[in-house]
Protein backbone atom coordinates (compact mmCIF):
# COMPACT_ATOMS: atom_id res chain seq x y z
CA UNK A 1 0.00 0.00 0.00
CA UNK A 2 1.31 3.45 -0.70
CA UNK A 3 1.74 6.52 1.20
CA UNK A 4 -0.91 8.15 -0.21
CA UNK A 5 -3.40 5.16 0.07
CA UNK A 6 -2.46 4.76 3.54
CA UNK A 7 -3.03 8.76 4.21
CA UNK A 8 -7.08 8.96 2.75
CA UNK A 9 -8.40 7.07 5.66
CA UNK A 10 -7.49 10.10 8.06
CA UNK A 11 -8.25 12.83 5.68
CA UNK A 12 -11.63 11.23 5.13
CA UNK A 13 -12.33 11.10 9.29
CA UNK A 14 -10.24 14.75 9.43
CA UNK A 15 -13.08 16.27 6.92
CA UNK A 16 -15.94 14.27 9.26
CA UNK A 17 -14.54 16.05 12.21
CA UNK A 18 -14.38 19.39 10.41
CA UNK A 19 -17.85 19.11 9.25
CA UNK A 20 -19.17 18.48 12.36
CA UNK A 21 -17.55 21.27 14.00
CA UNK A 22 -18.98 23.59 11.25
CA UNK A 23 -22.55 22.42 11.93
CA UNK A 24 -22.17 22.66 15.52
CA UNK A 25 -20.88 26.47 15.80
CA UNK A 26 -24.21 26.92 13.19
CA UNK A 27 -26.47 25.84 15.94
CA UNK A 28 -28.28 27.93 18.30
CA UNK A 29 -26.92 27.52 22.02
CA UNK A 30 -28.47 24.27 23.96
CA UNK A 31 -29.98 26.83 26.65
CA UNK A 32 -31.77 29.52 24.26
CA UNK A 33 -35.31 28.99 23.93
CA UNK A 34 -36.84 27.17 20.88
CA UNK A 35 -38.60 29.41 18.65
CA UNK A 36 -42.30 28.77 18.65
CA UNK A 37 -44.16 26.52 15.96
CA UNK A 38 -45.21 28.58 13.14
CA UNK A 39 -48.59 29.51 13.49
CA UNK A 40 -50.84 27.45 10.79
CA UNK A 41 -52.29 29.03 7.98
CA UNK A 42 -55.92 29.70 8.42
CA UNK A 43 -58.51 28.15 6.30
CA UNK A 44 -60.46 29.37 3.63
CA UNK A 45 -62.35 32.47 4.52
CA UNK A 46 -66.16 31.78 4.93
CA UNK A 47 -68.09 33.26 1.69
CA UNK A 48 -69.69 36.71 2.84
CA UNK A 49 -73.52 37.03 2.62
CA UNK A 50 -74.27 39.49 -0.08
CA UNK A 51 -75.86 42.63 0.73
CA UNK A 52 -79.37 41.68 -0.47
CA UNK A 53 -82.51 43.08 0.52
CA UNK A 54 -84.87 41.03 3.26
CA UNK A 55 -88.54 40.61 1.75
CA UNK A 56 -91.17 38.76 -0.51
CA UNK A 57 -88.82 37.15 -3.50
CA UNK A 58 -90.68 35.25 -6.29
CA UNK A 59 -89.12 32.63 -9.12
CA UNK A 60 -87.86 33.11 -11.89
CA UNK A 61 -89.12 30.34 -14.12
CA UNK A 62 -86.99 31.00 -16.92
CA UNK A 63 -83.76 30.17 -14.74
CA UNK A 64 -85.14 27.44 -12.36
CA UNK A 65 -85.37 23.59 -12.98
CA UNK A 66 -86.98 21.04 -11.29
CA UNK A 67 -85.35 17.20 -11.82
CA UNK A 68 -86.15 14.04 -10.39
CA UNK A 69 -84.30 10.63 -10.79
CA UNK A 70 -85.24 6.85 -10.23
CA UNK A 71 -83.37 3.98 -11.11
CA UNK A 72 -84.85 1.98 -13.74
CA UNK A 73 -83.99 -2.02 -13.49
CA UNK A 74 -80.78 -1.20 -12.13
CA UNK A 75 -78.89 -0.52 -15.43
CA UNK A 76 -79.68 3.33 -15.38
CA UNK A 77 -80.79 7.00 -13.18
CA UNK A 78 -83.72 7.44 -15.08
CA UNK A 79 -83.96 11.19 -15.62
CA UNK A 80 -87.09 13.35 -15.95
CA UNK A 81 -88.51 16.94 -14.95
CA UNK A 82 -91.32 19.14 -14.77
CA UNK A 83 -91.93 22.03 -17.26
CA UNK A 84 -94.71 23.69 -14.96
CA UNK A 85 -93.98 24.89 -11.59
CA UNK A 86 -93.92 27.81 -9.14
CA UNK A 87 -92.36 29.31 -5.57
CA UNK A 88 -92.46 31.86 -3.49
CA UNK A 89 -90.00 32.70 -0.55
CA UNK A 90 -89.52 35.18 2.28
CA UNK A 91 -86.07 35.66 2.37
CA UNK A 92 -83.97 37.34 5.50
CA UNK A 93 -79.75 37.51 4.60
CA UNK A 94 -79.51 38.34 8.23
CA UNK A 95 -81.65 35.70 9.40
CA UNK A 96 -81.71 32.85 6.96
CA UNK A 97 -83.45 30.43 9.17
CA UNK A 98 -85.90 32.45 9.27
CA UNK A 99 -86.93 31.86 5.85
CA UNK A 100 -89.93 30.11 4.19
CA UNK A 101 -90.62 28.76 0.88
CA UNK A 102 -94.48 27.55 -0.91
CA UNK A 103 -93.83 25.91 -4.32
CA UNK A 104 -96.14 24.03 -6.25
CA UNK A 105 -94.96 21.82 -9.27
CA UNK A 106 -97.94 20.80 -12.21
CA UNK A 107 -97.66 16.83 -12.61
CA UNK A 108 -99.33 16.87 -15.68
CA UNK A 109 -96.42 19.14 -16.97
CA UNK A 110 -93.46 15.78 -16.69
CA UNK A 111 -90.96 15.94 -19.42
CA UNK A 112 -89.54 12.66 -20.17
CA UNK A 113 -86.79 11.46 -23.24
CA UNK A 114 -87.49 10.22 -26.56
CA UNK A 115 -90.89 8.89 -24.54
CA UNK A 116 -92.18 5.57 -26.40
CA UNK A 117 -96.08 6.20 -27.47
CA UNK A 118 -98.06 6.54 -24.79
CA UNK A 119 -95.79 6.13 -22.11
CA UNK A 120 -96.06 10.16 -20.83
CA UNK A 121 -100.05 9.21 -20.25
CA UNK A 122 -99.21 6.19 -18.48
CA UNK A 123 -97.04 7.71 -15.91
CA UNK A 124 -99.56 10.66 -15.31
CA UNK A 125 -101.98 8.54 -15.50
CA UNK A 126 -104.02 6.35 -12.21
CA UNK A 127 -100.80 3.85 -11.61
CA UNK A 128 -97.87 6.83 -11.04
CA UNK A 129 -99.01 10.36 -10.61
CA UNK A 130 -102.68 10.16 -11.43
CA UNK A 131 -102.42 13.75 -11.85
CA UNK A 132 -106.19 13.89 -13.40
CA UNK A 133 -106.72 13.19 -9.19
CA UNK A 134 -103.92 15.03 -7.82
CA UNK A 135 -103.39 17.99 -10.25
CA UNK A 136 -100.62 19.52 -7.92
CA UNK A 137 -97.59 18.30 -5.82
CA UNK A 138 -96.76 21.35 -3.14
CA UNK A 139 -94.19 21.46 -0.74
CA UNK A 140 -94.12 24.06 2.57
CA UNK A 141 -91.31 25.01 4.67
CA UNK A 142 -91.74 24.24 8.09
CA UNK A 143 -88.16 24.72 9.65
CA UNK A 144 -84.86 25.97 8.54
CA UNK A 145 -81.24 24.72 9.82
CA UNK A 146 -78.44 26.62 9.16
CA UNK A 147 -75.31 24.01 9.25
CA UNK A 148 -72.80 25.95 7.11
CA UNK A 149 -71.64 28.80 5.47
CA UNK A 150 -74.20 29.63 2.68
CA UNK A 151 -75.71 25.63 3.93
CA UNK A 152 -79.47 24.76 5.42
CA UNK A 153 -81.33 22.02 5.76
CA UNK A 154 -84.97 22.58 5.04
CA UNK A 155 -87.54 20.79 6.27
CA UNK A 156 -90.77 20.79 4.98
CA UNK A 157 -94.14 19.04 4.08
CA UNK A 158 -94.57 17.30 0.62
CA UNK A 159 -97.78 16.74 -0.85
CA UNK A 160 -97.51 14.23 -3.63
CA UNK A 161 -100.35 11.92 -4.75
CA UNK A 162 -102.88 13.30 -2.53
CA UNK A 163 -100.36 12.30 0.74
CA UNK A 164 -98.63 14.70 2.67
CA UNK A 165 -95.29 13.94 4.44
CA UNK A 166 -92.53 15.30 5.92
CA UNK A 167 -88.66 15.34 3.66
CA UNK A 168 -85.80 16.91 3.88
CA UNK A 169 -83.89 19.17 1.16
CA UNK A 170 -79.84 20.06 1.54
CA UNK A 171 -79.88 23.11 0.36
CA UNK A 172 -77.30 25.92 -0.41
CA UNK A 173 -77.41 29.63 -0.86
CA UNK A 174 -75.31 30.37 -4.84
CA UNK A 175 -75.13 34.30 -3.79
CA UNK A 176 -77.08 37.23 -5.27
CA UNK A 177 -76.87 40.85 -5.62
CA UNK A 178 -79.25 44.11 -5.00
CA UNK A 179 -79.77 44.91 -8.57
CA UNK A 180 -78.51 47.06 -11.24
CA UNK A 181 -79.52 48.93 -14.12
CA UNK A 182 -79.79 45.83 -16.77
CA UNK A 183 -81.31 43.73 -14.00
CA UNK A 184 -83.13 46.64 -11.38
CA UNK A 185 -84.07 43.90 -8.89
CA UNK A 186 -82.72 41.80 -6.02
CA UNK A 187 -81.68 38.29 -7.51
CA UNK A 188 -80.69 35.69 -5.43
CA UNK A 189 -80.33 31.96 -6.36
CA UNK A 190 -80.67 28.51 -4.55
CA UNK A 191 -80.19 25.07 -5.15
CA UNK A 192 -81.21 22.00 -3.26
CA UNK A 193 -81.34 18.12 -3.12
CA UNK A 194 -83.28 15.54 -1.61
CA UNK A 195 -84.38 11.81 -1.72
CA UNK A 196 -87.56 10.27 -0.62
CA UNK A 197 -89.24 7.30 -1.14
CA UNK A 198 -92.55 7.29 -3.60
CA UNK A 199 -93.67 4.37 -1.77
CA UNK A 200 -94.57 6.57 1.17
CA UNK A 201 -96.59 8.72 -0.54
CA UNK A 202 -99.16 5.88 -2.00
CA UNK A 203 -96.92 5.44 -5.32
CA UNK A 204 -95.86 1.85 -4.75
CA UNK A 205 -96.46 0.51 -8.60
CA UNK A 206 -93.39 -1.02 -9.85
CA UNK A 207 -90.85 -0.58 -7.19
CA UNK A 208 -88.44 -3.91 -6.99
CA UNK A 209 -89.24 -7.34 -5.31
CA UNK A 210 -86.38 -6.96 -1.88
CA UNK A 211 -83.16 -8.52 -3.09
CA UNK A 212 -84.33 -6.95 -6.54
CA UNK A 213 -83.61 -4.19 -9.29
CA UNK A 214 -86.48 -5.39 -11.73
CA UNK A 215 -88.18 -2.12 -11.76
CA UNK A 216 -88.46 1.33 -10.76
CA UNK A 217 -86.48 2.39 -7.46
CA UNK A 218 -88.62 3.42 -4.62
CA UNK A 219 -86.19 6.02 -3.93
CA UNK A 220 -86.46 9.22 -5.86
CA UNK A 221 -83.70 11.65 -5.76
CA UNK A 222 -84.71 15.47 -6.77
CA UNK A 223 -82.50 17.83 -7.60
CA UNK A 224 -83.65 21.72 -7.89
CA UNK A 225 -82.18 25.05 -9.15
CA UNK A 226 -83.62 28.45 -8.36
CA UNK A 227 -83.41 31.92 -8.89
CA UNK A 228 -85.56 34.17 -7.27
CA UNK A 229 -86.55 38.23 -8.16
CA UNK A 230 -87.05 40.16 -5.26
CA UNK A 231 -87.80 43.93 -4.10
CA UNK A 232 -87.03 46.77 -6.30
CA UNK A 233 -83.35 48.30 -6.35
CA UNK A 234 -82.11 51.20 -4.92
CA UNK A 235 -79.84 53.64 -5.96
Amino acid sequence: MTAPTRRRPFRLALMAVAAAAALAACSPPADREAAPPATPAAGPAQPAMPQVPAGDYTLDKSHSTVVFKVGHLGFSQYTAQFAAFDAKLKFDPANPAAASIEATIDPRSLVIPSPPAGFRDELTGPSWFDAAKYPAITFRSTKIEVTGANKAKMTGNLTLHGVTKPVVLEATFNGGYAGFDMDPHARIGFSAHGVFKRSHFGMGFGVPAPGTTMGVSDAVDVRIETEFSGPAWVK
